[in-house]
């Protein structure tokens, strides 16, 4: 309990990192990776384990789900306005909904590392009355897998570089690099999903 008072009490680096991965669920632009590897290059200043930031950051990551979800479940209205506002949001909700029937597990923790996918997933299962349970589950372990991957990516460059800025510029490239990989992947998918659908005959009956 003092590692842990020390981590918060020492910086706002670690405030800050926290608030921001709970709030991206609602707002995608707040940058919450950029901040989590800065709190992670700044643990060695304070001689805190990279153990107990990440769960700070999977339970915050976990906990913006928990609130987007419920928000969009007692406003189905509100959330599929917000889909529908933005261009291309209401086909890829569509496109996330199919996957969850038959890749859940896969769908849940990839939505993760796309930009702007954590929120519209929730969104869109926020609008169907799907029990919320098996969703949960996987937001539970996506949040885990994202949490190990970003403060270790920056524990990993810290221990590689000498320096801090060169540690955080490395980090952020890394990350940001990885995210369009998977994000260019992950379109692909979705633009073969509909030139299949395109291409199936109709059945007339």
């Amino acid at each position: 309990m003092s590692e842990a008072l020390a981590l918060f009490a020492s910086s706002w680096f670690f405030v800050a990192a926290l608030l921001a991965v709970l709030s991206d669920a609602f707002l995608p632009l707040v940058p919450s990776g950029t901040l989590v590897i800065a709190a992670t290059l700044h643990l060695s200043d304070t001689h805190t384990s990279p153990f107990l930031l990440g769960i700070g950051v999977a339970l915050a990551s976990f906990s913006g789900d928990l609130l987007l979800l419920k928000f969009a479940r007692r406003g189905a209205a509100w959330a599929q306005r917000r889909l529908e506002r933005k261009p291309g949001a209401a086909s890829a909700a569509a496109h996330l909904l199919a996957a969850l029937e038959t890749k859940r597990a896969r769908t849940i923790v990839v939505a993760r590392f796309v930009p702007g996918g954590r929120t519209v997933l929730d969104l869109a299962v926020g609008t169907t009355d799907r029990p919320p349970r098996r969703f949960l589950r996987w937001s539970a372990v996506s949040s885990a897998v994202w949490a190990t991957y970003i403060v270790g990516l920056g524990f990993l460059n810290e221990h590689t570089f000498d320096t801090t800025w060169l540690s955080f510029a490395v980090s952020c490239l890394a990350a940001t690099a990885i995210s369009a990989v998977i994000a260019r992947v992950v379109q692909r998918q979705r633009r073969l999903a509909r030139e299949t659908e395109a291409a199936e005959p109709v059945t007339v009956s």
